[in-house]
């Protein structure tokens, strides 16, 4: 069976590689991977549309309608790319670690047990820090780097997308 990390360096690989569709089986464990179709909904403008509807308005009205239309896409476009920009420098010393898959995080083994790492806690490479559960499979999620805990990024319970960050790690 593969350990977490291995999956996590195929999911590397192929996602930069132009392999669209990749299957793995070995010892009854099957992996299947696929990109297609995530490119075209990340490229999909908004902008077109907008600037459509006042084409079929008199030319009196596009004047009007254009730059408020105009403001708003820039708005929206511009408002998400400033904050992960400033966040990537304040997080650049510290090592992220990340949920190798989409699904559901948890702290603790069970509601009433402690959590597995918290703030300020000590972790070597191979501890748990945490679980991800997907498809009803818990998944336990491994520091990978040793150092301290600096801040835990998301909460029990919370749905956690492939890539997301979960902790960030200063590390030793």
């Amino acid at each position: 069976m593969l350990k977490i990390q291995e999956i996590r360096e195929i999911i590397k690989l192929i996602d930069q590689s132009s392999i669209e569709k990749f299957t793995f089986e070995s010892e009854g464990t099957k992996i299947k991977l696929e990109k297609a179709g995530i490119q075209q909904v990340v490229q999909a403008p908004q902008a077109p549309i907008t600037e459509q509807a006042p084409l079929q308005q008199p030319v009196a009205e596009q004047s009007k309608e254009v730059p408020a239309a105009a403001t708003q896409v820039e708005n929206k476009e511009q408002q998400p790319a400033a904050a992960p920009i400033e966040q990537v420098q304040e997080d650049a010393s510290l090592h992220k670690i990340t949920s190798p898959m989409v699904g559901t995080f948890y702290k603790a083994a069970s509601p009433d047990a402690d959590p597995y790492v918290q703030k300020g806690d000590k972790v070597k490479s191979e501890s748990v820090v945490c679980i991800v559960e997907a498809m009803k499979l818990f998944n336990e999620i491994e520091a990978e780097v040793s150092g301290e805990i600096v801040e835990v990024l998301v909460e029990d319970g919370q749905l956690v997308e492939y890539g997301q960050p979960l902790f960030l790690v200063k590390e030793n």
